[in-house]
């Protein structure tokens, strides 16, 4: 159905309105760099960004605007960058990309999130074309010390192109996910994974072969 001369000129209205807002953040807050074309939906978004901290979304990233559901929490001389055309998917939970001082972390360009949460204390660099499903948590880092005697570690996380991991995984410190793998609803990721592998299971192995695999976007 197309939309009726007086809808038309409210979205038109709300996507100006929108603009203004991204246009004021960016001058707020220097590292933040959002492309033109991307999409005015993300003046809806919550940005956390301390001094020193940049934050690049690139032409054509893409979201629903639904206020708050998009995070971004880039701290003190972290870099997050979001590649072109990325869908950043909110309806169902909602996205958040953290990057503690001094880290990055980089996605797409092509990629699908879908209500995920993806956590660099060092690195997580997501490939091409690659779709994390709802409710998945990646981790380069235990969070929290063990105990007194065991202080907490990291290690970069890698996940490559084309690669789909799907709902409720959890994916750790130094975890590698090779090119156009497939991992299972629910898997634990704590080590490499060949590329074109389909895994899942606690802890995800390797249990069949997947082709070659294409950008959702």
């Amino acid at each position: 159905m197309v939309p009726s001369p007086w809808v038309r000129l409210v979205l038109a209205g709300l996507q100006a309105w929108d603009r203004l807002r991204l246009r004021r953040l960016m001058r707020r807050h220097p590292g933040l760099r959002i492309h033109p074309t991307a999409s005015t939906n993300l003046a809806a978004a919550r940005f956390e960004l301390a001094p020193g901290a940049v934050l690049e979304i690139g032409p054509g990233v893409v979201s629903e605007r639904i206020p708050g559901e998009v995070c971004f929490h880039v701290e003190a001389d972290a870099r997050v960058e979001v590649g072109a055309d990325t869908w950043l998917r909110c309806e169902v939970e909602k996205i958040r990309l953290v990057a503690f001082p001094g880290a990055r972390l980089s996605l797409g360009p092509e990629c699908f999130l879908n209500g995920c949460q993806l956590s660099a204390k060092e690195r997580v660099e997501v490939g091409r074309g690659a779709m994390i499903g709802p409710g998945t948590r990646v981790y380069d880092s235990d969070q929290h010390p063990l105990d007194v005697d065991t202080p907490e570690k990291s290690a970069p996380v890698t996940i490559g192109e084309f690669v789909w991991v799907a709902s409720d995984v959890t994916v750790t410190r130094g975890s590698e996910i090779g090119a156009h793998s497939v991992v299972g609803s629910r898997a634990l990721v704590g080590g490499r994974i060949e590329p074109h592998s389909l895994a899942y299971g606690i802890p995800a192995q390797v249990r069949g072969r997947v082709g070659t695999r294409r950008a959702f976007m």
